[in-house]
């Protein structure tokens, strides 16, 4: 498991680059990755095993994008809930400006702003962007299904379980997680037109 940690920590660049796709402040780039490293590192251990011995550290990159993803984009991650929700909603009554009217608070003369000539510079993989927006199309379709439908769907697909798996984890039905999977599957088919 040491490697595979090894192998993780060297895509940090990687994932930051990504994480500049979905945002420009610097500071929730910083964060979601920090995050997503320590999500690694809690993941279960067999799962994470499983996933790199299938598809090496191109699936890892893979899982990470899609985690990343979702802590950026998504009201119900617990990125969200740890930094957005607390930070976005910060009474401004605790700033105070002085008597010229500039806020005390005002960003430093020489911290770096984000601007499009500053992104890191690396090739644009539209591969990788398409199967982004796919994803990002099957999230959206997701959060409008029931909250238990979506989470069954989540665990099969997106943690990589296998059906008995499932079921020896969440202690339902084979048939009965088989069924909404299949529920789940049908309506993104539909909703998207075509294979999921």
């Amino acid at each position: 498991m040491t490697e595979i940690y090894s192998e993780i920590a060297t895509l940090t660049d990687k994932f930051r680059t990504m994480a500049y796709g979905l945002t420009t402040d610097e500071n929730k780039v910083n964060e979601s990755v920090q995050e997503l490293m320590l999500y690694f590192l809690s993941m279960n251990p067999e799962t994470l095993k499983s996933i790199y011995e299938k598809d090496g550290i191109l699936g890892i990159t893979r899982y990470g994008a899609v985690a990343l993803r979702r802590a950026l984009t998504s009201t119900r991650s617990n990125f969200y809930y740890k930094y957005e929700k607390y930070y976005t909603h910060i009474d401004s009554s605790v700033y105070s400006s002085n008597a010229t009217g500039v806020n005390e608070f005002d960003v430093p003369d020489d911290c770096v702003y984000k601007t499009i000539s500053n992104f890191p510079n690396e090739e644009i993989d539209y591969d990788h962007n398409k199967k982004l927006d796919k994803l990002e199309k099957i999230d959206k379709v997701l959060d409008t299904l029931y909250w238990y439908d979506t989470k069954i769907f989540q665990l099969y697909y997106y943690e990589g379980n296998t059906l008995d798996s499932l079921a020896a984890k969440t202690r339902i039905s084979r048939n009965s997680l088989f069924t909404t999977i299949d529920k789940v599957r049908t309506i993104l088919k539909k909703e998207l037109n075509e294979d999921v």
